[in-house]
């Protein structure tokens, strides 16, 4: 495996995640309110509660496609 087939790798990690970040968000910020009523069939929990969850896993969801897939992209594209 040479370094230009790890570039891609992680270049294509990076889009992917990217658009399913995306994706998680758009659908969290349109249809907030869908998603709170389909999740408190299953869980019970206030929406303020909901809404800091959302929001917690959307930052910890973008800090790890930054650290685990860009990060690593940058770094093979600099190198070589």
């Amino acid at each position: 495996m040479n370094i230009a087939t790890v570039r891609a790798f992680f270049m294509w990690c990076t889009i992917i995640n990217v658009g399913l970040m995306t994706l998680a968000f758009l659908i969290c910020t349109l249809g907030g309110d869908w998603v709170y009523r389909v999740h408190s069939r299953f869980i019970p929990i206030k929406r303020e509660a909901f809404d800091i969850a959302v929001y917690s896993f959307l930052g910890v969801f973008k800090i790890l496609v930054f650290v685990f897939n860009l990060v690593p992209y940058i770094a093979l594209v600099i190198v070589g």
